[in-house]
C-alpha cells in the first residue's frame, strides 16, 4: 500500500481526559486523502479537543492516532509544517502589520509560493498593510485563513473557519476548499452549524458529548432527512385522507386545519419514506400538495434529543 492509499487521519479508541473528566470517549476516524471531512456538534461536544490532538497541542490519554502516517508526538515540527491550522479561538493582538505577521508565519510553516499571500488577501478582501490588532474580528479571521492556506499544506485543520465572515466571503472560502480538494489536499473542518459544512464536505461526523453518534455522507444524510409535507383536499375527502395518512410508514404527527371554503389541509413530517407517501396519497383527489426541501438541521438535532446526556454539560476541555 502506497502512502497515498493510507488515510490522512486515523484514530482508534481515541480518549482525552482532563483529570477525572473524560472529554473524548473512544473516537474512531478514517479521513481519506483528498477529501473534505466535516465534524459537527454543539459547543462543548469535543470538536476542538479532537483537532488539538492532531496538532500535538494536547496529547491523548488513550487510544491510537496517526496524522499523515505519523504520530503527532513523534512527527514534531516536520509534521506540523505539512499541516495548515486555524484555531477556533484566534487571538491576534500583534502590533505588526498583517503582511509582516504572515511573513513570520511563513518562516515557520515552510515555503510559500511567491504571490500566494497577496492572492489570498485579494480573494478574501483584507488589507495586510494595517496593524493586526486594529483589524475587526472578521478580518483577523481572514488573516488566520491565509496563514493556514498559504503554504498549500497536505492537510488543512480548520476549527469553526467561517466565524465572523460575511456571506460573500464565506462563499469565497467554500471555493478555496473546493480548489484545495481538487489539488489533492485534505480538509478537516468543524462547525456547530450543519449548513457551514454541508456545502463542501463529503462525509460528516456528528459529535455529541465526546462521542461520534453518527458518521454519514452528506448525500445519505439528505436522503434520510426530515421532509415537511402539506396536502390539501376537499372537505368530502377529508375522512379518506385521514385513513390513508394513518397507514403511511415513517409519518410524524399529522395536524389538520381548515384551508378555506370547502378544503382541509393536512400537515406532517416524514423520514425517508417519500415514495410510499406519494403513492399513498395518489389515491386522493388532491387540491394542493407542498413538499419542502429536507431539513438537515432538524435531522441532526435528533441525535441530541430524547437521549441521556443531550445537555452536553462540560463535555469539552476548558472553554470548548
Amino acid at each position: 500500500m502506497t502512502d497515498t492509499d493510507h488515510p490522512v487521519v486515523t484514530s482508534r479508541a481515541l480518549v482525552k481526559r482532563y483529570g477525572s473528566h473524560e472529554a473524548l470517549h473512544g473516537i474512531d476516524l478514517d479521513i481519506p486523502r483528498g477529501s473534505v471531512f466535516g465534524m459537527i456538534g454543539p459547543n462543548g461536544a469535543g470538536k476542538t479537543t479532537t483537532m488539538r490532538l492532531l496538532l500535538d497541542i494536547i496529547r491523548p490519554s488513550g487510544g491510537e492516532l496517526r496524522v499523515l502516517g505519523e504520530s503527532p508526538r513523534g512527527g514534531g515540527a516536520g509534521l506540523r509544517r505539512r499541516i495548515g491550522y486555524l484555531p477556533g479561538e484566534l487571538h491576534l493582538a500583534s502590533r505588526v502589520r498583517g503582511r509582516e505577521l504572515l511573513a513570520h508565519y511563513a518562516q515557520i510553516s515552510g515555503r510559500v509560493r511567491p504571490g500566494a499571500i497577496e492572492d489570498l488577501a485579494d480573494r478574501l478582501g483584507v488589507d495586510l498593510g494595517r496593524p493586526v490588532r486594529t483589524l475587526s474580528k472578521g478580518n483577523k479571521q481572514k488573516v488566520g485563513l491565509i496563514q493556514a492556506f498559504m503554504h498549500e499544506p497536505e492537510l488543512l485543520v480548520l476549527d469553526e473557519p467561517t466565524s465572523g465572515l460575511d456571506p460573500l466571503v464565506q462563499q469565497e472560502f467554500h471555493a478555496m476548499l473546493r480548489e484545495a480538494k481538487a489539488k489533492g489536499q485534505t480538509v478537516f473542518l468543524s462547525s456547530h452549524v450543519l449548513s457551514e459544512v454541508q456545502q463542501t464536505a463529503h462525509e460528516i461526523a456528528i459529535l455529541r458529548a465526546g462521542r461520534i453518534v453518527a458518521l454519514s455522507t452528506v448525500t445519505a444524510l439528505r436522503e434520510n432527512a426530515v421532509h415537511h409535507a402539506r396536502v390539501v383536499v376537499s372537505e368530502p375527502d377529508a375522512s379518506a385522507a385521514r385513513a390513508i395518512l394513518a397507514r403511511v410508514p415513517g409519518l410524524g404527527s399529522v395536524t389538520e386545519a381548515q384551508n378555506g371554503p370547502g378544503t382541509v389541509a393536512f400537515s406532517t413530517t416524514l423520514d425517508s419514506h417519500v415514495d410510499a407517501f406519494v403513492k399513498a396519497i395518489s389515491a386522493l383527489p388532491i387540491v394542493d400538495l407542498t413538499m419542502e426541501e429536507p431539513d438537515l438541521e432538524e435531522t441532526v438535532l435528533r441525535y441530541y434529543d430524547d437521549r441521556p446526556g443531550t445537555t452536553d454539560h462540560g463535555a469539552s476541555e476548558p472553554g470548548r
